[in-house]
């Protein structure tokens, strides 16, 4: 029995089920990679669109420490928020909702995300 197992000489390489085997579990680690791939490709983006939120947070207060009276123009990618230090990451839109310093909310979300950020006027970021 066991000569019928061992190897013979002279014959090299696999035999077509070693062969059928390894492409069968190449296909399994494939089915369970790609799915998980994507999700965090996702995670990535939305986690780009909430850096951006609080960055564009941040160079507002910048905007009005130098101009507490002043207000941010609201829209999207609004250009006192740039004169304050924020460049916007690609995909990412930030809007401005209310450009008062008390009542400042601005929202971030990307373009292949599936979340939209909001920072209050106090800083807590929600999904």
């Amino acid at each position: 029995m066991i000569s019928y197992f061992a190897k013979k000489r002279g014959k090299k390489g696999f035999t077509l089920i070693e062969l059928m085997i390894v492409v069968a579990i190449i296909a399994i680690l494939a089915a369970i990679a790609i799915p998980q791939f994507q999700a965090y490709r996702v995670r990535g983006y939305n986690t780009a669109a909430r850096a951006d939120v609080k960055n564009a947070y941040t160079a507002a207060q910048a905007y009005f420490s130098d101009r507490p009276t002043a207000t941010i123009k609201t829209g999207a990618n609004s250009p006192e928020l740039t004169s304050g230090g924020y460049v916007a990451s690609t995909g990412v839109t930030v809007n401005v909702t209310n450009g008062s310093m008390s009542g400042l909310t601005i929202t971030a979300s990307h373009t292949n995300g599936d979340k939209t950020y909001t920072i209050s006027p106090t800083g807590v970021i929600s999904p």
